[in-house]
């Protein structure tokens, strides 16, 4: 998937609860991937997680590479590699519920179906951590939820390299969870802050 073009939103939206600004932004998210989708088809089908796991950490290395220097040489913002993140952590979760089957065409509502589930699940982990930990992350630095990506992929990917196996820590799906709010959480922070 390629970085989304910058999401602007209006001012009324910082009025909004974090629920609805969640739906917002994923609304945005799932419109571009249906776009992407009309033109590349389920090519991403094709993908080893591991694969779909590393372009997910460049695409957050850039985001801390350009935090760090403060300037950027390519015309597309962090806020569209922030939403590429999402996209992609939820390619990564149909392809672990999927497996490497042989087909790899998908029809759009079938897609829309993943799609839908897998943000349901991830809005719902929000929402439980939310209550326990009281909102904590809009006290965060956007940079901090970019170097916890950062460590939730190295940790992916040190679990794929154990083949899966973990001894006391939750697993991938778990981990590409909370990529997805961290994501979430610092677009609403982004666009709160502009």
């Amino acid at each position: 998937m390629e970085s989304a073009p910058a999401i602007k939103m209006p001012a009324e939206n910082m009025a909004l609860s974090t629920s609805q600004h969640y739906d917002q932004i994923i609304t945005r998210c799932k419109e571009l991937f249906l776009k992407k989708m009309q033109d590349y088809g389920t090519a991403w089908r094709i993908l080893r997680v591991s694969s779909i796991t590393d372009q997910i950490y460049i695409k957050a290395q850039r985001i801390r590479s350009i935090e760090e220097k403060g300037t950027q040489r390519i015309d597309e913002g962090i806020d569209g590699e922030f939403v590429g993140i999402i996209n992609y952590c939820v390619i990564a979760l149909i392809q672990i519920e999927m497996g490497n089957e042989q087909n790899l065409e998908m029809s759009e509502p079938e897609v829309v179906r993943h799609f839908d589930f897998h943000v349901k699940e991830s809005k719902s982990l929000m929402e439980n951590k939310n209550h326990d930990y009281g909102e904590a992350w809009r006290g965060m630095r956007t940079s901090s939820m970019t170097d916890l990506i950062l460590m939730k992929l190295l940790r992916i990917k040190q679990i794929e390299d154990n083949k899966g196996s973990t001894i006391v820590s939750e697993g991938v799906s778990a981990n590409y969870y909370d990529i997805i709010n961290y994501a979430v959480f610092a677009l609403i922070k982004m666009e709160s802050e502009s």
